[in-house]
């Protein structure tokens, strides 16, 4: 991946911290703050993940309404029938006619 050159400023205490740690881990202070960056855009997707897992629990039964409820084992949910895009009970959907006389 090609590099990008990011200037920054910080104090030097901050400026300070950072060469040490980076010394302290055997890496350049580039790939420190590379890193870090990299770790946070990690956490914001974890956290992004948590908050929907958190929204999903919030509204379990209005999704279960909607869509019916999955298997104990964590399989896939059988739609009820009148669900939209439910199968007909025993079968598959019918694919909608391409043309208007084939649905004759």
């Amino acid at each position: 991946m090609a590099k990008t050159q990011l200037n920054v400023r910080v104090d030097e205490t901050t400026a300070d911290a950072a060469r040490r740690r980076a010394q302290q881990r055997g890496v350049s202070v580039n790939r420190y703050i590379e890193e870090l960056v990299q770790q946070d855009a990690g956490e914001a997707g974890r956290t992004f993940v948590e908050a929907a897992a958190d929204f999903m629990n919030q509204y379990r039964s209005v999704f279960a309404e909607e869509f019916g409820t999955g298997s104990p084992k964590g399989e896939p949910a059988e739609p009820d029938e009148g669900v939209r895009g439910g199968a007909p009970a025993g079968g598959r959907a019918k694919a909608a006619p391409a043309r208007a006389e084939d649905a004759r």
